[in-house]
């Protein structure tokens, strides 16, 4: 049975993007058939995997307003296990035109059941913000990836997070687990950053990743030619740390985390 997996993290620069593009490569890599869903309407996951959002003809827009199924929208990346629903700048019409429509928390939820089982994971990259599309995310996961950067403001954001899982599960997804928490940005050289590492891992315990991604220009660099690490240079630290993410989390899948 498929898993569908939020990331998430209600602050900006985080890393949510750099991780859904580069973890979801790492795992197709790995031949599991992965889907990745960009839900934020600036569409950098989209551009990240080389998909041009202008050449476009049907989006998830087109899901959300009832024009398409998940199915029609489903777009092959470069590589073959790798697929994405794309976004694009309409999205935006969502937190405005269906605020009032009934069930609008579950739209995505519905969209994707008869496509869970197809593939192994299915990853929702959202925008750093709690809006419509962010709750659609969280109503419609298994459980939610947070990924931390190594800085003292991300300390801050992650208990108005805590908060936002509570009220989800409260309200409209009581079964949404926190997948784990991967720290990003890594600096082994600052003080800072092996506090935050520190920190977390007093917070959040057994659910914190072992592989921690550093910080690398090829992470930064390679969305830019709308390839993930691994095609950009499979070589480089940021490649290995994602691959290294990946294989932890397969093996988690077999085991279970915590377990």
């Amino acid at each position: 049975m498929g898993k569908i997996i939020v990331i998430a993290n209600q602050k900006g620069g985080v890393g949510k993007t750099t991780t859904a593009i580069n973890l979801s490569a790492s795992l197709a890599l790995a031949e599991r058939d992965i889907l990745v869903v960009d839900i934020d309407p600036q569409g950098n996951l989209t551009s990240g995997l080389g998909i041009q959002r202008d050449r476009l003809t049907k989006s998830l827009y087109d899901v959300f307003f009832g024009n398409a199924t998940i199915n029609d929208v489903i777009t092959q990346t470069l590589l073959p296990h790798l697929y994405i629903v794309p976004s694009s700048i309409d999205l935006v019409e969502v937190e405005i035109s269906l605020v009032n429509k009934s069930g609008r928390e579950e739209i995505l939820k519905n969209a994707l059941l008869p496509i869970k089982d197809r593939f192994r994971y299915i990853f929702i990259d959202c925008p750093p913000s709690l809006g419509l599309l962010t709750l659609n995310a969280m109503t419609s996961a298994d459980s939610i990836l947070i990924p931390v950067q190594c800085e003292y403001y991300s300390l801050e954001g992650l208990g108005l997070l805590s908060d936002t899982i509570r009220r989800v599960r409260g309200a409209f997804n009581p079964n949404l687990d926190i997948e784990g928490v991967l720290l990003t940005m890594f600096d082994s050289r600052n003080t800072l950053s092996r506090q935050v590492y520190d920190n977390v891992k007093r917070y959040f315990n057994e659910k914190v990743y072992k592989t921690i991604i550093g910080r690398n220009v090829t992470l930064a660099e390679a969305p830019s030619h709308g390839k993930p690490a691994i095609v950009y240079d499979i070589r480089s630290k940021g490649a290995q740390n994602y691959l290294a993410l990946a294989k932890e989390i397969l093996n988690e899948g077999s085991t279970g985390k915590g377990s």
